[in-house]
């Protein structure tokens, strides 16, 4: 049965005489949505080039790896709630502007202190841009096509991860020009600017806004979760690199103090009759709490494969970072079908996808951990695992997210987007920072990458149990 928000008429669009909107919308914004999260994973594989050309130690070279994560993370609730008071076209733009802007200046960087400060300010573009996309998706698509919009977003996610790490590889290995590491931000300077041109003239002006605009920023609210939101990503991205030291488990104890003073602050603003910077009708909407738990359990599962995997397949199969990059399409083509094909199922089966699908990806976890346990690849049933665990992630995501932006109401879209990326990317920070720092911990203490990578395929699989669990709990709204 469709959802009210899934069937509501469409927003007519200035300049195209109320036509549906079209794919250029849609490949528009989902190419800046890929741009944004290949530059989290394109780095990782410069990092060595960039570390001997710039002469940068390690800490700094966490920085420059870790800054772009942490200034997008601080951000994206604050980038919404942009959307809603400027609209969400000319924040989409802004932001691309930045983080082309941005990029540019990485690629001419002549310090690893520049190239630090200039990817917080590609961090902060991101943050600009991203929640855009969810919220545009939202309120220019509707009924089914509103469905395949947000499969091909789920699609989108999954490649981005995995296209990161290849094409990175392809572009250092390339050295063009004798430039080394720079492509891999200079890359992004071309595409950029073809979006530049192309976004205002495919993205409709918001309808009206007026009640938007209204809203304000909250700023009480920004200040207290963007503190709370930094001092908790950052003791995760840099703990591992600093050995988790006393200031990093301080901030973590901040983080959850600040957080409850926001919900303190939130709810005041509400009984006032003002507007908080998350919605309360958001976070009522029906399953939204069992969707926000199965959407951070999923991309935690996927970030922490994705690290530790590529760590045992370059450092302890000795795979070079191209072929490592390539390895993991099977993994992504699983994911990104199961975006674009979930719903061609029964509608009852729908609710029931997200612990399927986690289930399947326990399994997978478990069988890769017996299959690499003894140092070898084992290439076909390696892929087999693969496809086994883009299956099962694709089929708790994808759903997830589509179903719970569908009892959304298209007011909320901008709130329940910044809501739902924080928690994306939450997700992968989390998941990166406790299944990763397993696996390098399990390296450094047992010396074999072989055994780090069981035990920590066996903690996947533990952990997608867990979420299991998490999707079972189906509340008011569970079924799709």
């Amino acid at each position: 049965m469709a959802h009210p928000t899934l069937s509501a008429p469409p927003v007519p669009r200035a300049g195209s005489g109320g036509r549906a909107p079209s794919g250029r919308l849609l490949g528009t914004v989902l190419t800046g949505q890929f741009m944004a999260l290949l530059d989290v994973f394109i780095v990782n594989v410069a990092a060595p080039t960039i570390r001997t050309d710039l002469h940068a130690s390690g800490a700094a070279l966490q920085l420059v790896v870790a800054g772009y994560t942490v200034s997008y993370a601080v951000l994206l609730i604050t980038g919404a709630r942009i959307g809603d008071l400027w609209g969400h076209r000319r924040t989409f733009v802004a932001g691309l502007g930045l983080f082309t802007a941005a990029s540019l200046a990485c690629g001419l960087a002549q310090s690893a202190g520049e190239l630090t400060g200039f990817r917080l300010v590609q961090g902060a573009g991101s943050a600009l841009m991203i929640p855009q996309v969810l919220s545009l998706i939202q309120r220019n698509f509707t009924g089914e096509r509103r469905v395949r919009a947000l499969g091909v977003y789920s699609a989108v996610l999954a490649t981005g991860a995995a296209a990161g790490q290849s094409l990175g590889g392809v572009l250092v290995s390339a050295d063009l020009f004798g430039t080394g590491w720079r492509p891999v931000f200079l890359v992004n300077v071309p595409i950029g600017l073809c979006l530049l041109v192309l976004a205002p003239r495919v993205i409709p002006r918001d309808p009206g806004g007026a009640e938007e605009r209204r809203r304000g920023l909250d700023l009480p609210g920004l200040v207290t979760l963007g503190a709370a939101v930094t001092l908790f990503t950052v003791p995760l991205v840099l703990g591992q690199e600093e050995g988790w030291p006393l200031w990093g488990w301080i901030c973590l104890g901040l983080s959850v103090v600040l957080l409850t003073v926001f919900a303190v602050l939130e709810a005041r603003l509400t009984r006032r009759g003002g507007a908080p910077l998350v919605s309360a009708r958001v976070l009522r909407a029906p399953g939204m709490p069992r969707s926000v738990a199965v959407i951070a359990v999923a991309m935690a599962l996927n970030a922490g494969f994705l690290f530790s995997i590529a760590l045992h397949l370059q450092s302890g199969l000795g795979l070079s970072a191209l072929r490592t990059g390539l390895t993991f399409t099977a993994a992504a083509v699983a994911f990104g079908g199961v975006g674009l094909n979930w719903r061609r199922l029964p509608a009852r089966t729908h609710g029931l996808l997200a612990p399927l699908g986690l289930l399947v990806a326990a399994v997978s976890f478990a069988a890769m951990g017996l299959l690499l346990r003894d140092g070898e690849q084992h290439q076909l049933p390696f892929l087999a695992v693969q496809f086994g665990i883009g299956l099962g992630l694709g089929a708790s995501f994808s759903p997830t997210l589509t179903l719970a932006l569908g009892r959304v109401a298209p007011q909320d879209a901008a709130d329940a987007s910044g809501l739902l990326a924080t928690v994306t990317q939450l997700g992968q920070l989390i998941g990166v920072a406790t299944l990763g720092t397993l696996f390098l911990n399990r390296l450094a203490s047992s010396g074999s990458s072989a055994h780090a990578i069981a035990l920590t395929s066996w903690a996947l699989a533990l952990t997608a149990v867990l979420g299991v669990l998490a999707g079972l709990l189906r509340g008011r709204a569970g079924r799709g």
